[in-house]
């Protein structure tokens, strides 16, 4: 508005000159009131992540950076489906998905691609390992690059090869891991071995010049959006850098650089006085101190180059700290130095000098080092202008040393774990009914895990020569190991407070905790060791993923068989706990096969193993309590107590339920095998006439009577009743 207003009162005033001093004059005003064009350089972010918007400027990526790319291609997302249950379950249907797409990432050719984040976790570690399913290729941006297969595959011949620039392309990324979405990925980005150089920051934005300035511990920089001006303003808010305009182009020095000063002659005077200039031919000024000591973000490699903040020392100045943000990479000890440098520059540019000479030395140029003939120190040539009275030299004092940092570090910051991924552990079991669901339903469960913890693995069962997918895990981490050391028999009937259990755990980070007697009655802390479930009260760490259990409750879930028997060292041990996978839905062709199978992101090859205690879901619990009477006419009767699967808390006046289809039993002699007599009887007693006593003592002398209860599917392990005298 001041443009077109003035503009018009120039005119009226002074014709078609009046009317440009006015538009000049009118311009000015409404850039201090309104302001102009801002062209923005590099910035600090604090977070960025990847874009796919038209139009996204894609930067020039030197050293070594994190940068988060744009989207140049991509395919819809890839949908599967995996439907679990039935079998008295409700059936679940679950989705998963993959996507294929590429992602811009320098428009300069590139040495190699490190690291990648996505949403802040790792997906890609330092050894180049993926941490999730999908295939990654990388293309450093040469002009001879070829097209990649998928994008030639998909686009057909009018592909383009993205030449010139680097990309990344994701072959079928599993997004389980990230709600089933494309991430926010960031990627660490190898520009250049050996940091990045001032040479190679200007050379395609400044075709003729001459350069002596360094970028000494610049590990990474980004040239993107905005004005050559504003990029090498953001350098030289950091590093020193002069610039001088000549007949062959710009030339660049580091003024701080140890040089031999040109001393100049005396200021020549002049006879005038009162205008602006000093009539001596020199003028002194010292600046009043406005801002503290400078604090420099920056981004911080230590930190996943993350910004981190460095702090020179000293005073805060009246108008507080000066904080200088610089978008570029650099370590703990470098920006220290940096910012004691700048605070120590800042505070010796405050003393400036005007010095009229009469004659210009070719040899003195902006960014030259002078000193003064009555004054201490030396002195950096700001700008010079050839005026009437002479030459006009405008210095500012330079730092008497430069100074070197230490002693400081990045400050904390939890990084995200990166190991390679290892070989997945696996164990398949069947365990005793729980009571819930259907009594047919067998409860079987796989304990998959790594020494690192969590891991995504798929479940297969080995079907002939090929194996059936049965279900997918994105983050499984089953606690399991062995027995160090033998553990004896015990009748299982109580607590057992001085018995105790040394185990080695395969999860190093394992956490076991403690639980009371009546937390163990609600189920706490179960464990598999072998076929026996058994709990503890206690868990004390030995170091290195050995653990000593001790309060222990032994044979569980009507395991008292193998509980009385003992284990010996290396048996498998599993917690029982939700982070197992159940697989108990699978069919039964599935469960014919004598193994099954998981893969993980560590495997080279399935990782099998066996189901472990076959039918123990299904099979009828061993009855208790034997009672054996002869009676005084010589006759004999045997009873016992009926226990059903899953009825594990026992309520008086409530009968135990049968669970089974009918109530039979069977009572044999000698081998539980091949019985050389039984018989069946429909309740949980059986008697014999003092005939039939005789004779079976005539029989088998010495041999022992036992009784199984005869299931829906299977018999229970017998109970001995007595041994024939």
């Amino acid at each position: 508005m001041a443009t077109l207003v003035l503009s018009a009162v120039g005119s009226i005033v002074g014709g078609p000159l009046g009317g440009s001093i006015g538009a000049l004059i009118g311009r000015e005003v409404d850039g201090r009131i309104i302001g102009g064009k801002t062209n923005e350089g590099p910035r600090l972010k604090e977070l960025h992540v990847t874009t796919s918007s038209y139009g996204q400027p894609i930067p020039r990526l030197h050293g070594k950076m994190r940068a988060s790319g744009s989207i140049i291609w991509a395919t819809d997302l890839n949908e599967t489906s995996e439907t679990s249950g039935g079998k008295g379950k409700p059936k679940t249907t679950t989705y998963s998905y993959s996507a294929s797409f590429a992602i811009a990432l320098s428009s300069r050719p590139i040495r190699g691609l490190g690291r990648i984040w996505a949403d802040g976790n790792l997906l890609r570690g330092e050894a180049g390992d993926l941490k999730t399913g999908g295939a990654l290729r990388f293309y450093e941006g040469r002009g001879d690059q070829p097209v990649d297969p998928i994008i030639g595959a998909t686009e057909g011949s009018n592909c383009p090869a993205f030449r010139n620039c680097a990309y990344a392309v994701f072959e079928d990324l599993d997004l389980s891991d990230f709600g089933n979405r494309i991430p926010a990925l960031t990627f660490e980005v190898i520009g250049d071995d050996g940091g990045a150089k001032f040479t190679d920051l200007v050379e395609h934005q400044i075709t003729s010049h001459s350069n002596t300035a360094t970028t000494e511990g610049l590990q990474g920089f980004a040239i993107e959006a905005g004005p050559v001006a504003a990029n090498l303003d953001a350098i030289g808010s950091v590093f020193p850098l002069s610039c001088e305009a000549g007949e062959h182009g710009l030339t660049f020095r580091d003024p701080e650089k140890d040089v031999t000063p040109v001393i100049l002659p005396h200021a020549i005077t002049t006879p005038t006085s009162g205008e602006s200039d000093a009539p001596s031919g020199r003028q002194g000024i010292r600046q009043a101190a406005e801002n503290g000591p400078t604090a420099l973000r920056h981004y911080d490699p230590e930190r996943d180059y993350q910004p981190g903040i460095q702090r020179a020392a000293g005073p805060t100045g009246s108008r507080g700290q000066q904080f200088l943000e610089f978008p570029g990479v650099l370590s703990a000890d470098t920006a220290k130095a940096l910012a004691e440098q700048v605070t120590l520059r800042d505070r010796w540019r405050r003393e400036r000098m005007s010095w009229r000479v009469a004659e210009l030395d070719p040899a003195i140029q902006p960014g030259g080092i002078v000193k003064l003939p009555d004054r201490p120190g030396e002195w950096l040539v700001e700008s010079w202008e050839w005026r009437d009275k002479g030459i006009e030299l405008e210095l500012v004092r330079r730092s008497a040393t430069n100074v070197r940092g230490g002693g400081t570090d990045a400050g904390a910051y939890l990084a995200p774990i990166d190991a390679l991924p290892f070989p997945t552990i696996l164990d398949v079991f069947e365990l005793p009914w729980d009571g819930t669901g259907s009594s047919n339903q067998r409860q079987i469960f796989a304990a998959a895990s790594t020494p690192l913890g969590r891991a995504s693995v798929s479940l297969h069962a080995e079907i002939g020569n090929a194996l059936e997918l049965l279900t997918t895990n994105p983050r499984t981490n089953s606690l399991q190991g062995s027995l160090r050391s033998p553990l004896a028999g015990s009748p299982a009937l109580r607590v057992e407070p001085l018995q105790s259990i040394e185990v080695s755990i395969e999860n190093h980070d394992a956490d076991l905790t403690d639980a009371t007697l009546e937390e163990l009655l609600n189920g706490a802390n179960r464990a598999l060791v072998g076929s026996e479930v058994m709990q503890f009260a206690t868990a004390t760490p030995l170091g290195d993923g050995n653990w000593r259990l001790s309060c222990l409750l032994r044979g569980r879930g009507g395991t008292e068989a193998e509980s009385q028997k003992g284990h010996n060292a290396d048996a498998p041990f599993v917690i029982l706990d939700r982070n197992l996978i159940e697989l108990g839905a699978v069919s039964t062709q599935a469960l014919s096969g004598d193994r099954m199978a998981a893969i993980g992101p560590g495997d080279e090859d399935p990782a099998y193993a066996p189901l472990r205690n076959r039918g123990a879901s299904i099979r009828p619990l061993t009855p208790v309590h034997p009672r054996a009477r002869i009676e005084n006419d010589g006759s004999l009767k045997l009873c016992w107590t009926r226990r059903a699967r899953g009825a594990w808390a026992w309520h008086d006046g409530v009968e135990v339920p049968l669970v089974e289809e009918i109530e039979s039993y069977l009572v044999g002699i000698g081998s539980t095998d091949s019985p050389s007599s039984s018989w069946i009887t429909p309740i949980n007693a059986l008697s014999f006439d003092p005939a039939g006593w005789n004779d079976i003592q005539l029989a088998a002398p010495g041999a022992v009577m036992w009784v199984r209860q005869i299931g829906s599917f299977a018999h229970s392990e017998p109970l001995l009743l007595m041994q024939i005298p």
